[in-house]
C-alpha cells in the first residue's frame, strides 16, 4: 500500500476536502495549484465520454472569455458525435458544470476535469438528446409528481480485466481472441512456469490471492475514485474466470450517480491500461461463464423519509414499493432498450449464468429480475434491485427510464402479482408458464420500446425525437451490420452442409 500513497495522493485528498464548486473558486484553485489544463467532458447518446482540453490560463487570464465559457459556453462540432446533430446543423455548445470539477485522476499533467451540459447555440436551450439533461429532467419530474422529491441510485457495475484482446473482421475472415493469466482455459499452457491458481469456471467469487491476481489494481482504482469524490464501499473478484471484477459505489442521487459511474469507467479503463491490461464493460465477452451485469438499486424518498418501507409488508416493503416494482415489470422490455442496449447484452440474458431473465420479483431470489435485498431491516435501506441492466448502458438514460416506469406503476397502482421465492430455473414448465421473460434480443427490446414509450414522455423527460433517434441508431449502426456478417460458429455448424 505504501507504493500507492504518494505526495500526489495527499494533494488529491486536499483537493477533495476543498473542492471548488463555483467559477471563482475554480479560478483560485487553478492559480494556487499550478493547474495546466482544463478538460471538458460530456456524454454521447450511447454513453461514451467525449472530451477536449484547453490551457488553464484561458479560464484565468481573460475575464471576458471566462464569462463566455461558464455562461455562454464553448463551441464544438455535434455532427461528429454519435446520436447528435446532422452535418448541416452541426454547431453546438458546452456549458461546464462547476460543481463537477475534480483533479483528473488519470492525467500526468495537472488537469482539472469538468463535466459539461450541452446546449443549442441558436435557441440557447438545453439539447434534448443530451443524456445528462434527460436525467436532470427526470429528477425535476419526480419533484413535480409530488409522489417523492428524491430518488437514490446504487449501480453494481461488473467488468473484466484482460491481459490481451484482439479482434478483426473483413470480407474473408472474422474473429476475436481474449486472454487472461487468470483464465481457467490456461491451466495447461506452458508459462515457464505455470503456477496454477486459475479460478475455475463460475468459481471466481471472492477467492483471495494468488487466485485473485487483481487485488492491488482494484485497490488502486478504489483509492483514485475516492480521491475524486466517488464513494467506493468495497471491491472484489466476481464469479467468472478470466478477471471479472466488481467495485461497489455508495448510493447517490440520479445525476450525481450517473456522473460518478462515468468517472468509474474512466478510472478503471485507464488504471488497467497503466498496468498493460485492458478493461471492458462488454456484457458477455466470454462464452460458458457469467457475463457482466449492472444491478441497479433504487428507492424513493420524500422530505427526508424513505417511502419503500413497511414493517408489515412482504419483505418489509410498502404498497408504493410494490407498485413501483409493478411499473418496472410492466415496462421492463421497453426499459431494456436503454438498460441492456447492445446485441451482446442478450448473450448475457440467458438462463444458466445467474442472469435475471424472469419478469417477477422476490426477496433474496437472484433469478428474479426485481429483488428486494434483505441485508438490513432498517427503513433507510429498503430498496428495489433491478437486475437486468448491464454496464454497456448509458446510466443517465437507464436510471431515468427506470424511474419513469416506477412512477407509472405508482400512479396506476400496478400490481406486480405474487412474489416468487423459489429458484425459477428449477421450476417445472407448468409452474412457470405465467412468468414472462425479458426480450430475447436487442431487436425485440427496440420493438417493445416502439410500442410502449408513453410512460417515458411524461413531463417531457424523454422526447419522441430521443426515442426515434435511439431506435434508428441501434437498428442502423448495430443490428444491421451484425446481420450482414457470418458468425464464426456458423462455420462449425454449416460449412459441410
Amino acid at each position: 500500500m505504501s507504493t500507492l500513497i504518494s505526495s500526489k495522493d495527499r494533494e488529491e485528498d486536499a483537493f477533495l476536502a476543498n473542492r471548488p464548486a463555483t467559477p471563482a473558486e475554480i479560478k483560485r484553485y487553478i492559480q494556487k495549484n499550478n493547474i495546466q489544463v482544463v478538460d471538458f467532458k460530456f456524454n454521447d447518446l450511447p454513453g461514451l465520454w467525449q472530451h477536449f482540453s484547453i490551457p488553464a490560463t484561458e479560464l484565468v487570464d481573460y475575464e471576458k472569455l471566462e464569462k463566455s465559457i461558464w455562461v455562454d459556453g464553448i463551441g464544438f462540432d455535434g455532427s461528429s458525435i454519435r446520436g447528435f446533430k446532422k452535418i448541416q446543423e452541426s454547431d453546438m455548445i458546452l456549458i461546464p458544470d462547476p460543481k463537477t470539477a475534480v483533479l483528473d485522476p488519470v492525467c500526468q499533467i495537472p488537469t482539472l476535469s469538468v463535466i459539461c451540459d450541452i446546449y443549442d447555440p441558436i435557441t440557447k436551450e438545453p439539447y434534448s438528446r443530451d443524456p445528462r439533461f434527460i436525467a436532470k429532467k427526470a429528477e425535476e419530474h419526480l419533484k413535480r409528481s409530488k409522489i417523492a422529491d428524491t430518488s437514490y441510485w446504487g449501480p453494481e457495475a461488473e467488468f473484466f480485466i484482460f491481459d490481451d484482446v484482439r479482434f478483426d473482421q473483413s470480407v474473408n475472415f472474422g474473429y476475436f481472441y481474449l486472454d487472461s493469466a487468470e483464465g481457467s482455459w490456461n491451466t495447461g499452457r506452458d508459462e515457464k512456469p505455470n503456477l496454477g491458481y486459475k479460478p475455475r469456471y463460475k468459481e471466481g467469487y471472492f477467492p483471495v490471492p494468488p487466485h485473485d491476481t487483481l487485488q492491488d489494481i482494484r485497490s488502486e482504482i478504489m483509492i483514485k475514485l475516492r480521491h475524486v469524490g466517488v464513494p467506493v464501499e468495497c471491491h472484489h473478484h466476481e464469479v467468472a474466470t478470466g478477471g471479472q471484477c466488481e467495485i461497489d459505489i455508495r448510493f447517490g442521487t440520479m445525476v450525481s450517480m450517473a456522473d460518478n459511474l462515468m468517472m468509474y469507467k474512466y478510472v478503471i479503463k485507464n488504471t488497467a491500461r497503466k498496468y498493460g491490461k485492458t478493461a471492458t464493460f462488454m456484457p458477455k465477452p466470454i462464452f460458458a461463464d457469467n457475463g457482466s451485469g449492472m444491478h441497479v438499486h433504487s428507492s424513493l424518498w420524500k422530505e427526508g423519509k424513505p417511502l419503500f418501507f413497511d414493517a408489515k409488508g412482504y419483505a418489509m416493503i410498502s404498497d408504493m414499493c410494490k407498485w413501483y416494482i409493478g411499473g418496472l415489470l410492466k415496462h421492463a422490455p421497453a426499459i431494456l432498450a436503454f438498460a441492456a442496449p447492445t446485441t451482446n447484452s442478450y448473450r448475457r440474458l440467458v438462463p444458466g449464468y445467474e442472469a435475471p431473465v424472469n419478469l417477477c420479483y422476490s426477496a433474496r431470489n437472484r433469478s428474479a429480475v426485481c429483488r428486494i435485498p434483505m441485508y438490513s431491516s432498517s427503513p433507510e435501506s429498503k430498496r428495489v434491485e433491478f437486475r437486468a441492466p448491464d454496464p454497456s448502458s448509458n446510466p443517465y438514460l437507464t436510471f431515468a427510464a427506470m424511474q419513469m416506469a416506477g412512477l407509472d406503476g405508482i400512479r396506476n397502482q400496478i400490481d406486480p402479482g405474487q412474489p416468487v421465492d423459489k429458484n425459477i430455473y428449477d421450476l417445472k414448465a407448468h409452474e412457470k408458464q405465467h412468468i414472462l421473460s425479458v426480450p430475447g434480443s436487442l431487436e425485440d427490446a427496440l420493438e417493445a420500446l416502439e410500442k410502449d414509450h408513453a410512460f417515458l414522455l411524461e413531463g417531457d423527460v424523454f422526447t419522441r425525437d430521443v426515442i426515434d433517434t435511439w431506435i434508428e441508431y441501434k437498428r442502423t449502426c448495430e443490428i444491421a451490420p451484425l446481420k450482414l456478417r457470418p458468425h464464426p460458429y456458423e462455420f462449425h455448424m454449416y460449412f459441410d452442409v
